[in-house]
């Protein structure tokens, strides 16, 4: 487990590791800047613009780190070594979802604040923004927002085993199927789909519904919790439907 950790570590480290170093000195040069009261007016717009650039480029980097990684698992000749690890696949696609995880939250969480602490810079001086916001925020206010983190994290683990499960699928049980790649895409929306049908269990304790294309159901904040431990249990059963995949014979 650690040795397959290592390797899908590294898979793309460099590339997305370099650009996040890039943005993470430029935020943090600004940002001392403008906390020392060295930037003028125009110098701080240009702060925020290019923090708000930063975003769009380590989202893109993200994606491509993660394409990279999959390829590792699903197209040849990476898939074959891959295939042929002599541990177990649950273990070897933890390994992947844990450091696509991790690098794709880490990475976006510190370029979000450097961009948030950049606004507050150009609105006022850094330090005082910051001890007002957190003056004027309750417990309630904080523990909203971390059950909102939780929630937003259990979601993005949710998306990333509903499209690792349809690509499974679609170089397993789909592959000799005309079509394949359709009816992964419709795998997935069926998963979807499932997983707004399972929020229904809050409706009794004040949830809102609406129904549209798919279903919208948003919970109070003290619902948070259980609907993050919900998705939770939603992906953790994705994840082992995929590796039982991953079992079978794949066509990479």
């Amino acid at each position: 487990m650690k040795a397959q950790f290592k390797y899908t570590f590294l898979t793309d480290f460099y590339l997305r590791g370099a650009a996040f170093a890039v943005i993470f000195i430029m935020d943090f040069v600004f940002i001392a800047l403008g906390a020392a009261g060295l930037l003028p007016l125009a110098a701080q717009i240009t702060a925020v613009s290019l923090g708000g650039v930063a975003i769009a480029f380590m989202f893109t980097f993200n994606i491509v780190g993660d394409i990279s990684i999959a390829k590792r698992m699903f197209s040849a000749p990476d898939a074959y070594l891959y295939a042929l690890t002599p541990a177990p696949r649950r273990k070897t696609l933890l390994a992947s979802v844990i450091v696509m995880c991790v690098m794709d939250i880490v990475t976006l969480a510190v370029v979000i604040t450097g961009e948030v602490l950049l606004s507050l810079g150009l609105a006022k001086d850094v330090t005082s923004a910051v001890s007002d916001a957190a003056w004027i925020m309750d417990s309630a206010d904080w523990l909203h927002i971390v059950f909102g983190i939780l929630l937003l994290i259990a979601g993005y683990l949710l998306f990333l085993m509903v499209v690792l499960l349809a690509v499974t699928a679609k170089r397993s049980i789909f592959y000799k199927l005309p079509g394949s790649g359709f009816l992964a895409f419709l795998l997935a929306c069926a998963c979807i789909y499932a997983v707004s049908l399972t929020w229904l269990v809050f409706l009794p304790f004040g949830a809102a519904f609406t129904f549209g294309i798919w279903m919208t159901i948003t919970v109070n904040s003290w619902l948070m919790p259980w609907a993050a431990l919900l998705t939770l249990i939603e992906a953790a059963g994705l994840f082992v439907l995929t590796s039982k995949l991953m079992e079978r014979k794949m066509n990479i």
